[in-house]
């Protein structure tokens, strides 16, 4: 946390819970406020981030490190012999059983800095892939869907393309309870802007679904068809971006292929368990909205066919060129503030930094620039 600056109404720090990593400040005096200067809340809190102050009291925190005593105790003692332990821990089982009986696990609260330095650690020191963070648990099927669309992990978009759709699409994600400050931010867009419209697709009718223009009750599991759906209904209607698909992407004819299975609208809202003129018109309001954000959380990543649900999602957005600009893309909103900048320095298991993979050139060169002398060579287990 940088010092402490009385001019500037304390210090600037990070709110530690859902994806949005919301701006807070703290005072001198423990009090805690919304960074109005932040570009994710603009000085907004939610309820959580609001009360985060009262987590910061001394009951029952340590105010040292502590070794474990002979008797199963513990008992206080300084950082450098705290350190000194962990470190003498890992060289003797390092040396009795190698760099593969240790490991780390991470959280999507760290620092990216801190990330890079425990990466660095374990996979150019330790040299072992040993390493994985809750990204695992939360974005793994977002992490394939990405890479198997763009080559590499990334999110091609910001908070700051919901406010500028004229459409917003919320797949498996209950905005209002979950990330709300992102939530109030599309709250107050679309009461600047009637002609913006939401559309909300989750089996459930939940708090998000007071804002929608359109809520499909989904039957659970089958947003592929639905998507799939969509992306042969765009063909076949002609609503192609035939000049951006020449220029960026591959594989269009096979991803209509598998796409066309699906059906026209009848006979995906009969495999959605949903009313085919509310299919229809979700399929209507994507094609005639130039700028579209299809947002999609938990409810999608953390399911069987996960991955092919986000590819279903991409791919729509890539056959109408509604990415890359201002007010468009597949967007994948994350559980905790920092796992997408875990994952930018590695942080999983089977990557290497920069979103390198465990390829030998990828090797060499991370080998070559941490001027590691312990290099791990293949992936680690997944937690």
């Amino acid at each position: 946390m940088p010092p402490l600056d009385q001019a500037d109404h304390g210090s600037a720090t990070t709110c530690p819970y859902c994806g949005v990593g919301c701006g807070l400040r703290a005072a001198a005096d423990g009090t805690l406020s919304g960074d109005a200067g932040h570009p994710a809340n603009a000085g907004r809190l939610c309820v959580k981030g609001s009360a985060l102050g009262e987590t910061l009291g001394p009951a029952g925190r340590l105010g040292a490190p502590q070794l474990r005593q002979p008797d199963g105790g513990f008992a206080d003692t300084d950082w450098d012999s705290a350190l000194t332990t962990v470190a003498d821990g890992f060289s003797r089982i390092i040396a009795e059983h190698g760099p593969e009986a240790v490991a780390f696990y991470v959280s999507g609260q760290l620092l990216t800095e801190d990330y890079f330095v425990a990466n660095k650690l374990m996979k150019g020191y330790i040299g072992s892939a040993n390493i994985d963070t809750n990204s695992r648990l939360c974005m793994s099927s977002a992490v394939a869907g990405h890479k198997r669309a763009f080559g590499e992990d990334i999110v091609p978009g910001c908070y700051a393309d919901f406010e500028q759709a004229d459409t917003v699409i919320l797949v498996g994600s209950n905005l209002a309870w979950c990330h709300p400050v992102l939530y109030q931010r599309l709250v107050a867009a679309k009461q600047e802007r009637s002609d913006m419209r939401v559309i909300v697709i989750d089996p459930r009718r939940h708090a998000t679904c007071d804002i929608a223009d359109l809520h499909l009750p989904i039957k659970p599991g089958s947003d592929v068809t639905l998507f799939n759906g969509l992306l042969a209904w765009l063909a076949d209607q002609d609503k192609l971006d035939r000049s951006y698909i020449d220029a960026h992407t591959a594989g269009l004819e096979a991803a209509l292929t598998t796409a066309r299975a699906a059906g026209d609208a009848a006979r995906v809202a009969q495999d959605c368990g949903l009313r085919t003129e509310d299919v229809a018109a979700f399929f209507e309001a994507f094609a005639a909205s130039p700028r579209v954000v299809t947002a999609f959380s938990q409810g999608v990543n953390q399911s069987s066919a996960g991955t092919d649900k986000v590819n279903a999602i991409i791919n729509s957005h890539l056959v109408t060129g509604r990415i890359g600009r201002p007010g468009c893309g597949p967007f994948s909103v994350t559980g905790q503030p920092n796992a997408m900048g875990g994952r930018e320095v590695g942080g999983l298991a089977n990557q290497l930094v920069a979103h390198m993979d465990f390829e030998s050139d990828d090797i060499d060169r991370v080998r070559r620039c941490w001027n590691a002398p312990k290099m791990a060579t293949q992936p680690g287990p997944k937690a």
